[in-house]
């Protein structure tokens, strides 16, 4: 893009092509008002504030929606421009009538407190009783144009000031700039809000109530509002001492947030603009259910020891000291691998890198593992057997440039919000948008197709529209031949799914699988994105490998607004797998049976390391049981709740002869613990999270550690107690040994991330990191086609279980719910657990909506409500698995996908019933 030269208030300035004169007045320095104007939304010029002259125009055009011309000269501030605004929002004032009191009072700067503004004024009106004080947009405009009085008069509204459950509105102090309405419309794709402009009396902007509407509660109209008519009322009537930047600890997205703290408090949590994965945008979680969690009375602060089956507290010295003695005796007595460690993919990358070490260099063992065993443990197998690489081909932004988005097994606006957000712009760009899933989720209205296939027939789809491809000449045959191999085995097991079969697999249309395969295979950048619906089956591995299939099948790989995208369900499920945190695998992917890898890591730790290869998480509690595991640590894991088949893992843990359990709320798996230490929380801790697109980000420090130690100190301590040397100052000297150790982040450390981050592999200090993989040639030479059959789920209905049960998130919880249920004003929305049922399915069995209901499975059974919704497919049921009262994994099969030992969570046979009496 080439660069245009112009000039501002006498300045020379630089800018792309494409720039407006607003974005070239911004880089010179120079201030213009423009109030309806947001950098997420196209300039429209309604307030008329950013007037500016330009030399050789006979009239002055709106700075926000004229293009800046090569050598334009342009003045923002005349006095007849000023004159000009002053009018522009004297009629605003006017027609909105919007308290003047904060804009023009005399004796502004003698009121130090809300008791001079409060005798003067209504409280509702006062400059010092507005919490946008000296933060609004419009009093900035208003002292830039120096206008001092308004000659019309205005009268207080005393509009009804509306609680919602996070934020307040206040349409006393609405300009109807339209910015909230515009953003939830045009950015967020909701469209709740709607403009009532009854000027000069009682405007505001609609529904009455956002509870009892569509409203996601993401909080961007908060965000956009110029004034105080929409405020976060965590933060209404306290401001922040100061400002941290860091990372969500939420879903693998990786949104960049700001938290604002006051007096060793976070007072609110603000989205990042400069942030290149989130862009000043948030979810929910992120923007309003970290504040209030963060300083919980329930928050574990000191350890405890269990005495004759009582949890008692005690220090840290003795914790510990416990803890080193028991782990030795047991490993002096059973050996090394009779112990292993569940790192955490919610915990930093430093933290997983110790917690691997302290399992190989103090316990002896690989048995490590971390909760991505039982998510997208496939698809690190699964992309490494096609690519070579298991991870995101591509960066989140270039979704919004693909021509076709093949969305399967991902629920992305709710499991991935911000996400959703680059869907919805690819589609306002004319991108077109396939959605395979059984339920008919919200990303259904966007797509130009949706294939409800039943769960667990996704092989089949894809390899019917493969066939399809294939027989109607749609391949790349240069990419092929030139870049992969394994192609005629992979054709062969192909030409055996025509869409006919496919169809009477999968219970979608022949013609839609046609469909579909011509609309993706034309694409000229066409993406793949999936998540939990693809890899939470026996054939997880091989549904991956699948889609890796169909993407190298059109060319689709190592181009921009190509590729394959899985969407990581925890916030550092990349980063703990990258680090070592796996049974068979050092920090980078080195695995442990290579010599020279164990050599080199024997060098560095100063310590002879176990040689083959240790036990997956679900391996482990598995031989609980026959004795062959006697003690475990966990960091931040909860398998008691967030496992399948929970009876069987909670006997496992109650079979151990010690299990230590580091975390920061007490959880279902606390109960089994003889020694639970807390845990510091995202925002008392420094180090890195590496997110669903490979992006290395700093995690920030805001407050010190609630319960004193940090994690990392924690893991060292124990490390120390065992009697190995485990010594740093600071987590950026864990980063600095991970970057000496592991090729692929040799370029990594914490002075280069900045606000951006960086995107590995990073192998030089002078690399700027990868944002696209594969391009010219795959991480293993040759792409691999993996020939991979359709294979049924391992448990199916009968007539005793007649329903599938498929399992997933909700928009406004997190996992085992332990952060996300201490929020009140998530729970205030979405407060108690339901089985979704489908209408027909629903009659049958004679159950009403809001009805209790029993749901049983072969392994057990809950009681929760039913929901009645089309969102279901006849025969298909979903429940997510928040919380703990209803104990969705209860139903749920530990059946493992044999390459990468995940579990089938996403289809199990339920049946619902009455409940008679009670």
């Amino acid at each position: 893009m080439s660069a245009i030269k112009l000039i501002i208030d006498d300045r020379m300035v630089e800018v792309p092509e494409g720039s407006t004169i607003l974005d070239a007045a911004k880089k010179a320095g120079s201030y213009v008002p423009a109030l309806c104007n947001h950098p997420d939304l196209k300039p429209i010029g309604s307030c008329k504030l950013c007037i500016v002259s330009v030399k050789g125009l006979d009239h002055y055009p709106t700075a926000c929606s004229t293009l800046v011309e090569e050598g334009m000269v342009v003045e923002t501030s005349t006095e007849e421009l000023q004159e000009m605004r002053r009018h522009t929002l004297e009629m605003l004032l006017a027609l909105t009538n919007h308290p003047t009191s904060c804009l023009f009072c005399d004796r502004r700067n003698e009121c130090n407190d809300l008791r001079e503004c409060m005798r003067k004024f209504p409280v509702t009106v006062g400059c010092k009783y507005c919490p946008k004080n000296e933060q609004c947009e419009l009093q900035q405009a208003v002292r830039f144009v120096e206008l001092d009085c308004i000659r019309y008069e205005v009268s207080f509204k005393n509009m009804p000031v509306l609680r919602e459950p996070f934020f307040d509105r206040n349409y006393n102090l609405c300009i109807l700039c339209g910015r909230c309405v515009r953003i939830c419309q045009e950015v967020r794709g909701v469209g709740v809000l709607s403009s009532n402009p009854d000027f000069h009396r009682m405007h505001w902007i609609g529904p009455e109530s956002l509870n009892d509407s569509d409203c996601k509660f993401c909080g961007a109209c908060v965000d956009a509002c110029p004034t105080g008519a929409l405020f976060a009322r965590s933060e209404k009537w306290v401001r922040p001492e100061k400002t941290v930047a860091t990372v969500c600890p939420y879903c693998g997205v990786g949104c960049r947030l700001e938290l604002r703290v006051n007096e060793g408090r976070i007072i609110s949590v603000s989205p990042d603009r400069e942030s290149p994965v989130n862009r000043g945008h948030a979810c929910v979680k992120g923007h309003f259910g970290l504040e209030e969690i963060v300083h919980h009375p329930d928050r574990l602060t000191t350890p405890l020891i269990r005495r004759n089956g009582i949890l008692e507290e005690a220090s840290w010295d003795e914790a510990l000291d416990l803890v080193a003695q028991r782990f030795t005796e047991i490993k002096n007595k059973y050996g090394p691998d009779s112990l292993g460690a569940l790192s955490s993919s919610r915990c930093t990358n430093e933290e997983n890198y110790l917690v691997q070490k302290l399992a190989r260099a103090v316990f002896g063992t690989n048995n490590v593992d971390n909760c991505a065993r039982v998510c997208h443990a496939p698809s690190v197998t699964g992309l490494a057997a096609c690519f070579g690489s298991g991870a995101a081909t591509n960066s989140f932004d270039q979704i919004e440039d693909a021509n076709v988005l093949f969305v399967i097994g991902s629920n992305t606006t709710e499991a991935h919000p911000i996400v959703s957000l680059k869907m919805i712009k690819a589609a306002n760009k004319g991108a077109k948008i396939i959605v395979a899933d059984p339920r008919k989720i919200e990303l259904v209205d966007l797509a130009s197709i949706w294939l409800n296939l039943r769960p667990g027939t996704n092989i089949a789809l894809l390899n019917g529209m493969m066939n399809v491809i294939l027989r109607e000449g749609l391949e790349d045959r240069d990419f092929i031949s030139s870049r992969t191999e394994g192609f005629e085995e992979f054709r062969k097991v192909v030409e055996e799914y025509p869409p006919e079969r496919a169809a009477k697999i999968t219970g979608v249309a022949a013609e839609k699988i046609i469909e579909a395969a011509r609309l993706y295979a034309k694409a000229d950048r066409a993406m793949i994105v999936y998540s939990l619906g693809i890899t939470e089956h026996i054939t997880g591995t091989a549904n991956v490998m699948s889609l890796g299939n169909l993407a190298m099948l059109t060319g689709n790989v190592g181009r921009w607004s190509t590729g394959v995208m899985p969407l990581r369900g925890q916030n550092n499920v990349q980063g703990a797998c990258d680090m070592g945190a796996l049974p068979n695998s050092y920090v980078g992917y080195q695995p442990v049976i290579d010599s020279n890898n164990l050599a080199k890591f024997e060098k560095a730790w100063k310590v002879k390391l176990p040689a083959t290869p240790g036990e997956t998480s679900t391996q482990m509690l598995d031989h609980v049981t026959d004795g062959k595991i006697k003690g475990l640590y966990m960091l931040g894991e909860d398998p008691a709740q967030t496992d399948p088949d929970s009876n069987r893992v909670r006997a496992s843990l109650k079979a151990l002869d010690f299990l230590v359990v580091q975390e920061i709320f007490p959880t279902e798996t606390t109960k089994y613990a003889d020694v639970i230490l807390p845990a510091a929380s995202f925002a008392e801790c420094d180090g890195t999270f590496t997110n669903g697109e490979r992006r290395i980000q700093r995690v920030s420090k805001a407050i010190p550690a609630i319960c004193g130690l940090e994690n990392w100190q924690t893991i060292c301590r124990i490390a120390q107690k065992m009697g190995y040397s485990m010594n740093y100052s600071h987590p950026s000297e864990i980063m600095d040994e991970i970057a000496a150790l592991a090729p692929m982040f040799a370029g990594v450390s914490f002075e280069r991330l900045g606000v951006g981050g960086l995107q590995w592999p990073c192998p030089s200090k002078e690399h700027l990191g990868t944002e696209t993989l594969h391009v010219g040639k795959f991480s293993r030479g040759l792409g691999k086609f993996n020939a991979v059959e359709h294979k049924f789920p391992a448990e199916q209905t009968d007539p005793d279980y007649p329903l599938v049960l498929t399992t997933g998130r909700r928009r406004e919880h997190y996992n085992c719910g332990s952060m996300t249920r201490r929020s009140k004003g998530i729970m205030y929305k979405w407060p108690e657990e339901a089985i979704e049922l489908n209408p027909a399915d629903a009659e049958e069995l004679g159950v009403r909506d809001g009805e209790m209901v029993l749901v049983s499975s072969r392994r057990g059974v809950v009681r929760t409500k039913a929901r009645i919704t089309d969102k279901s497919l006849r025969g298909v049921a979903f429940m997510s698995f928040h919380y703990p009262d209803v104990l969705t994994n209860l139903l749920t099969n530990a059946a493992l996908d044999p390459q990468a030992k995940t579990p089938e969570y996403k289809a199990c046979a339920v049946k619902v019933s009455k409940i008679i009496g009670d």
